[in-house]
């Protein structure tokens, strides 16, 4: 998959380093987009682990798995930049990965209704002969206390399926919530912050500097 990020690039200049974005989540390819960087697609083949890590390691040992997939079997990855990303949701300790069930969504928000849960994503940058990049970042989000109705009605949309935590904030479960402390972007799973920071890192330029107008 390419992306025709051409016609929504700033300067419509090629300054950047390559990059290959290894998520088929449109909300990560909406929130890179929107920086402006020109970027192809390749949806990660890894196996994720599911279990027996502290979430802020799970996040990032899933993030680098998604990238180094990615990065050892596509020719797209010769000189570019690999992006892994994963997103987790922890309530006092547990878990809430993405519901199979329209029934497992009302568990997940009933659990999360009237309390404060964390938002983690960790990020991989990978390139052939260089160092793994990693970083996670962690959002606080409260709800708001829940009403059985409408747990009930939430769960009967499309939305929450395919979310961790069962929820959506860019979404129709931004009624759910009551404050964020932190990212927001790293809530919708891709902290743009964090890609940032990363991507000077790796390439030792200020991003800026690839989008000056002529």
């Amino acid at each position: 998959m390419i992306d025709d990020s051409e016609k929504s690039n700033k300067s419509n200049n090629l300054k950047q380093p390559p990059l290959l974005l290894a998520s088929g989540s449109p909300r990560r390819h909406s929130l890179l987009k929107s920086l402006g960087f020109l970027f192809h697609v390749e949806v990660s083949g890894a196996e994720e682990k599911e279990t027996g890590l502290a979430p802020n390691d799970l996040a990032l040992a899933n993030a680098e798995l998604k990238a180094k997939e990615v990065l050892e079997r596509s020719v797209r990855a010769n000189n570019a930049w690999v992006i892994g990303a994963d997103t987790v949701v922890c309530l006092d300790g547990e878990l809430l990965g993405k519901p199979t069930s329209r029934e497992e969504v009302q568990t997940h928000l009933k659990k999360l209704s009237g309390k404060t849960h964390q938002v983690i994503t960790g990020m991989a940058l990978l390139s052939r002969g260089k160092a793994p990049l990693l970083e996670a970042t962690t959002t606080s989000v409260r709800f708001r206390k829940l009403s059985a109705e409408e747990i009930a009605a939430y769960s009967k949309t499309a939305e929450p399926m395919d979310k961790a935590g069962s929820y959506a904030i860019q979404g129709l479960g931004a009624l759910f919530v009551e404050s964020v402390e932190g990212s927001y972007t790293n809530v919708v799973g891709f902290p743009v912050e964090t890609f940032l920071r990363l991507l000077q890192r790796a390439t030792g330029e200020h991003p800026f500097s690839w989008f000056e107008l002529p």
